[in-house]
């Protein structure tokens, strides 16, 4: 492991000149408002800063403070989040707004004790805000400054062991200049981000090339040490399109989510989970409708089941749907009504209800043929 002082001096030194010549002009770091860059940071976890822009233009442009935030209806917030993922995450930024907005007046906290008590703030957030918004010499140490630490410092301990990111958080706060928290901690960020990229690191572009340690070592691309996380566990579920008639034709039935839990309080086709055996077996979708209508008769719902429509896949974070989808017809009078988790939608109603990524995409599908149909 490479530590000297002229290793450090030179590194710090050479990625703040890097930085300011050929830093990404990203909307978050046009100003130093916390909040924007707290909402920034929130949404950067576990997505690609491209995905990210047009979310946060438009989040910002719907709540643009933290009361407004705070005073917004849930449902309202993650429909703005749709299509970003992690869905916990929005509402732990808003449980925080909430809070920032009873306890400290609508004022992002500036203490580490204050930030890190917040919903959903972890130490890289707190760092990040800390010292992005307020140029505080506190450590944001993310994959990106992981990745870029153990090659330059050629650090063979594995990054996802707490000791490992405690040695590293301590590592940046000793490369810190005085003065240059912000501008510091985005430049080792956006070298991560941009140059010293998890595979094929355009080493010959880098800024400290010279005194990197891996590279010297021929180890840059084995570098982080990183142990493989646990594959997510696939679950092979049914879904029922369920198309209403009577005065509801051209409308499907969808059910809202519980108030706990994975996707909580999103919207979604109805389905239930199938055993893997039968899943796997186009031949048994007869056993898959079968599950299907009497699911939904428990809950309420009288259809019939009509034929396949389609596959489709989501990847959570510890799980993986696999979905086989399928057209179904309600058998419900006109004025029957729907239990009250469940409701009739049509098209347009999609821009209202906030639903997961899998689902859209069906429903999307789905009305387009239908479109389609119409026409013909």
């Amino acid at each position: 492991m490479q530590s000297s002082m002229e290793a450090k001096h030179y590194f710090s030194r050479e990625l703040l000149a890097w930085y300011s010549m050929y830093k990404r002009d990203l909307p978050w770091r046009r100003h130093r408002n916390p909040y924007y860059i707290w909402v920034s940071e929130i949404m950067l976890q576990q997505t690609r800063v491209d995905t990210v822009i047009p979310y946060f233009h438009r989040f910002i442009d719907r709540f643009p403070t933290i009361e407004a935030l705070a005073d917004a209806p849930e449902e309202d917030v993650l429909k703005s989040w749709e299509g970003l993922g992690y869905y916990s995450r929005a509402r732990n930024l808003q449980s925080a707004a909430r809070e920032v907005k009873e306890q400290y007046g609508g004022e992002v906290p500036d203490t580490k004790k204050e930030i890190s008590g917040l919903k959903g703030v972890g130490p890289y957030t707190a760092g990040a805000v800390l010292s992005i918004a307020y140029n505080q010499p506190e450590p944001a140490v993310d994959g990106n400054v992981m990745r870029v630490l153990s090659r330059y410092f050629l650090i063979e301990e594995d990054i996802m062991k707490g000791s490992t990111r405690a040695f590293m958080e301590g590592l940046v706060v000793e490369l810190i200049p005085e003065g240059e928290a912000s501008n510091f901690n985005q430049a080792l960020m956006e070298l991560g981000a941009l140059v010293c990229t998890p595979k094929s690191p355009q080493c010959l572009t880098c800024p400290v090339m010279v005194h990197c340690a891996g590279r010297i070592a021929g180890m840059e691309e084995s570098l982080p040490v990183k142990t493989k996380a646990k594959p997510p566990r696939p679950e092979y579920r049914s879904v029922a399109i369920i198309e209403g008639t009577g005065e509801h034709a051209g409308q499907v039935i969808v059910r809202q989510r519980p108030a706990e839990g994975l996707l909580a309080r999103m919207w979604e086709l109805p389905h239930v989970l199938a055993p893997q055996q039968v899943a796997l077996d186009g031949a048994d979708d007869a056993v898959q409708m079968d599950m299907l209508r009497g699911a939904m008769h428990e809950e309420g719902i009288a259809m019939v089941s009509d034929n396949f429509v389609m596959e489709a896949d989501h990847i959570f974070s510890h799980i993986h749907w696999h979905l086989r989808v399928y057209r179904c017809t309600s058998t419900l009078p006109d004025l029957f009504t729907l239990p009250t988790t469940y409701r009739y939608i049509e098209e347009k109603d999609m821009d209202e209800l906030a639903f997961p990524n899998v689902f859209i995409r069906i429903l999307r599908a789905y009305f387009k043929e239908q479109a389609v149909a119409s026409h013909s």
